[in-house]
């Protein structure tokens, strides 16, 4: 074209020659539409069914819905008005540390219904007394609650007999039905329906559940079966296990090097868990490869890299009988770079042994800064283990020195007491895992029995108490490793955390919340019909995809399904940290066996360790050894528990770069 053109005389056919889309040219012009797709962009005057002058001649008697949920809105934000703008009074340091106290139980009881200010003068009027003041707050909430409407019962008037109606002329009218169902308000939106399970509708895509059906009951989204839901836990665990001896995890901790797996190795040989032809294998292969005092290590560490390095990489299992219990074994490894394997075998773990070396500089590298001794301590007891038992490892290198055992228990008690561990629950146990001294027998070299006495590590292992298992509370099983079985299914394992686990029950799996079905259960590799809380447990599950099953989602209950969420509160206990941790701060959230990355998306307040008081709002970064609220968000949805509702899914841990830089418990679900 050139840059000056005859408008008037331009032949548009010809300028326009190829080309299909001109602006203002119809589509009918050359072109045609299929009927479906003018249905569904064309516009109609005559269908108008979509006009609100249509919707209204149909519609002549339509209610207004009522503001009851408006009224209720406003109060909610009133009194979190009042909370939020009410300040304290100023009490002295034993009257401030109660009202705090008081005010904790009771909002764990009523939430956050109720103000602050309400909760604060209720606690004051009745001197902290907690009965009076429940008492008092919930009497008041139950009668502020508007009754629910309900339509007054009319006693329907039987009619006359028919010999009577037949002598009487009188018809006798016949009685109107009552509708008793609540009159609907408004017009309802067509909405989809709640999907099925994928057991029910034949397919395997995970259930998504959000919006108003998780208002819903449960039982009206999962079916169970009759047995399932009216099973009494606490009774069929007195009928099985009744004559069965307690079951307990022990988890073996310490320093690399420590000799933890030596230590285990010889006791399960010295107790006749592994026979002397294996025994003497493993120390035929040892020799050959230079490391024969690896011999009893290697009853644990069975892979070709773990003996190939002298390290333990995963977490070992096994387990022994005592008198009156049965131990499962963990082997946890001590090097810093396998940490997740060991927080993972922690959170299996009702009791803890912790391994230290007693060789002069070994101790003191494991214990210092940096060492593995005290960052394990400090791991076990954020993830609930109350009871710990310390072996003095390798103390025949120091000549049974006493001195040097002294020394040794001095450091760590005071640094045990400060963690969180009661003296009453932490013993201390000098032995020597290579020779077997001290193990299973009561001490026989001469330079030992000279000034110990006490226990042998057997004897120790028998004195730990049986934690209460949560039997009666939902199921609840952290899933640690999947693989697949000899027949149909596949299999998961883990611990079941509360509750009973029966064959042919069905459960939900993950965030997914795809149900599936228990084809069998082993426990030690013997077939099981139920298992109960505490114990470890391989799964056959059927009707679930194994794509949607991965480490460290939880078995549910149908009845009760665990909630998920991607953000949650959390009150946490900050370690040492090079660098302080602020909003948006990147974190590696460990739960169970989770391992999922995080972000911490709110500080909310600073609090004290000890009294739980709020020390400051809103504050800009935590440092070293601070105690705060924090709001935490995931990237996919997770299965978590509130620490007041199921305390062994309700700790989670937070690692950067290798390295723990906080502990906490779940506070609340968002």
């Amino acid at each position: 074209m050139s840059r000056h053109r005859i408008v008037r005389t331009m032949d548009y056919n010809d300028e326009y020659d190829g080309y299909d889309d001109v602006y203002g040219h119809s589509v009918e012009d050359e072109h045609c539409i299929s009927p479906t797709d003018a249905q569904q962009w064309l516009y109609d005057r005559a269908r108008g069914q979509q006009s609100i002058s249509a919707f209204i001649s149909k519609n002549k008697d339509i209610q207004e819905e009522e503001a009851e949920d408006e009224d209720e809105d406003a109060a909610f934000e009133k009194a979190r008005r009042d909370s939020e703008s009410f300040q304290r009074p100023q009490l002295d340091e034993i009257e401030q540390a109660k009202l705090s106290s008081c005010v904790d139980e009771v909002r764990s009881v009523v939430g956050d219904a109720v103000s602050e200010r309400r909760i604060v003068e209720t606690s004051m009027k009745f001197d902290y007394d907690m009965a009076k003041i429940l008492d008092e707050i919930l009497n008041e909430e139950t009668q502020k609650k508007p009754p629910s409407k309900r339509v007054p019962s009319t006693p329907l008037t039987a009619p006359p007999p028919v010999l009577a109606a037949k002598s009487s002329n009188k018809t006798t009218p016949t009685p109107a039905k009552i509708n008793l169902k609540e009159p609907r308000r408004g017009f309802e939106i067509a909405s989809p329906k709640v999907p099925s399970s994928p057991v029910v509708s034949g397919r395997n895509t995970p259930v998504d559940i959000t919006g108003d059906d998780l208002n819903r009951t449960p039982a009206s989204l999962f079916k169970v079966s009759k047995d399932q839901a009216q099973r009494n836990a606490r009774q069929l665990y007195e009928k099985e296990r009744a004559d069965q001896k307690s079951h307990i995890h022990m988890i073996v901790i310490g320093h690399v090097d420590a000799g933890k797996s030596t230590l285990m190795g010889h006791l399960l040989f010295d107790t006749g868990n592994v026979s002397q032809r294996v025994m003497h294998k493993h120390e035929q292969e040892s020799k050959k490869m230079g490391k024969q005092s690896f011999m009893y290590a290697w009853v644990l560490d069975e892979t070709g890299e773990e003996r190939a390095r002298g390290i333990t990489m995963d977490v070992g299992q096994s387990r022994i009988e005592t008198k009156t219990k049965i131990v499962t074994l963990l082997d946890a490894p001590g090097h810093k770079d396998f940490i997740p394997n060991m927080i993972s075998g922690a959170t299996q773990a009702d009791v803890a042994l912790l391994v230290v070396d007693a060789t002069r500089g070994e101790f003191e590298s494991g214990f210092e800064l940096g060492g593995q001794t005290r960052e394990h301590a400090i791991l076990v007891r954020s993830l609930g283990v109350n009871q710990l038992g310390v072996v003095i490892n390798k103390l025949d290198t120091v000549g049974w020195s006493q001195e040097r055992f002294s020394e040794i228990v001095t450091k760590l008690r005071s640094f045990l007491k400060q963690a969180g561990f009661k003296e009453s629950d932490v013993s201390f146990t000098p032995c020597s895992g290579l020779t077997g001294e001290n193990l299973t027998k009561n001490a026989q070299e001469a330079a030992l029995t000279s000034w110990y006495s006490g226990p042998h590590l057997l004897d120790v292992i028998e004195n730990f108490k049986i934690p209460e298992r949560a039997i009666d509370r939902p199921l609840r099983m952290s899933v640690s490793d999947i693989y697949k079985g000899t027949g149909s299914g596949f299999c998961i394992s883990g611990r079941v955390e509360t509750g009973v686990l029966c064959v042919n029950d069905r459960v939900l799996v993950g965030p997914s919340r795809e149900q599936a079905q228990v084809k069998s259960v082993f426990m030690d590799d013997f077939p099981q019909t139920s298992v109960f809380a505490g114990d470890q447990v391989s799964v056959t599950l059927a009707g679930v995809d194994i794509n949607n099953v991965t480490v460290g989602c939880i078995i549910s209950d149908p009845q009760t399904p665990i909630p998920v969420t991607t953000r949650f509160q959390a009150r946490i206990i900050v370690f040492n940290v090079k660098v302080p941790i602020t909003m948006g701060f990147p974190v590696l959230l460990h739960h169970q066996s989770l391992i999922e990355p995080a972000v911490v998306c709110k500080l909310t307040a600073s609090i004290h360790k000890s009294t739980g008081e709020v020390v400051k709002k809103k504050p800009r970064c935590l440092g070293n050894n601070s105690c705060a609220l924090v709001e935490l968000e995931t990237s996919r949805p997770i299965c978590i528990e509130r620490y007041a509702d199921f305390k062994e899914l309700g700790r989670v841990m937070l690692r950067v770069a290798g390295v723990t830089i906080a502990a906490g418990m779940v506070t609340k679900i968002r």
